[in-house]
């Protein structure tokens, strides 16, 4: 399934209780990010029970659906099957994807993460996903102090080196969107970013501009 370009994939960091004034205000904050164009919300919630978590997915599936914004779920891809979610994102040491595409419906959308160029050209020859994410591309605050960071260079050969949209993620900004879609990446996914935003659509209104413009440059 092709994905809009540019990409914008909100990881979502869910905080507040479910019912809870501050699980609403989430949901109203990614409600008004996907009518400023965000085009996936990632739902990566481990620290959630499944309950929990499948009705959280639902609930937001239910107000971002109407602006064409889809909803997938982060390595679990039972929950994703149950809540009607419209995709599952599998960490890199996930099952494959081509194993997954066996046991969901056509049109389930199918991601990865993958940390090399290497990694990207092995998991695109093996089949089955959709689009890749690739990083992390900046330092982040999401990530320890010496985690590796890959640079605008290697994202640039994981681009050249699939023919799958790949997601720029880590350290992501607005300030840093033209050099990621100069480098040839679909779009830009990103934690910190949305859920530090003091007005999240915004942000993401001022991401797609900032994409759009650098990728017809």
């Amino acid at each position: 399934m092709s994905l809009a370009v540019p990409s914008i994939c909100i990881v979502t960091r869910v905080r507040g209780a479910a019912a809870s004034a501050e699980r609403a205000a989430l949901l109203a904050r990614l409600s008004a990010a996907a009518e400023a164009g965000a085009t996936m919300i990632q739902v990566r919630e481990r620290h959630l029970q499944d309950r929990e978590l499948l009705a959280f997915v639902r609930l937001l599936a239910d107000r971002v659906r109407p602006a064409g914004t889809r909803v997938l779920v982060n390595d679990r891809t039972d929950v994703a099957l149950a809540a009607g979610a419209d995709g599952v994102h599998l960490k890199s040491h996930a099952p494959s994807a081509a194993d997954v595409r066996t046991i969901v419906p056509a049109g389930f959308l199918i991601g990865r993460s993958v940390h090399s160029a290497a990694e990207a050209v092995g998991i695109h020859l093996n089949g089955g996903c959709d689009y890749l994410f690739f990083g992390t591309v900046f330092p982040s605050t999401s990530k320890p102090g010496d985690h590796p960071v890959a640079g605008v260079a290697a994202l640039a050969s994981v681009c050249r080196e699939v023919s799958l949209p790949v997601l720029a993620i880590g350290g992501i900004t607005v300030e840093r969107a033209p050099e990621i879609a100069a480098a040839g990446a679909a779009g830009v996914a990103g934690i910190s970013l949305f859920a530090d935003a003091a007005n999240l659509a915004a942000t993401v209104a001022s991401l797609r501009d900032a994409l759009t413009v650098a990728g017809k440059a």
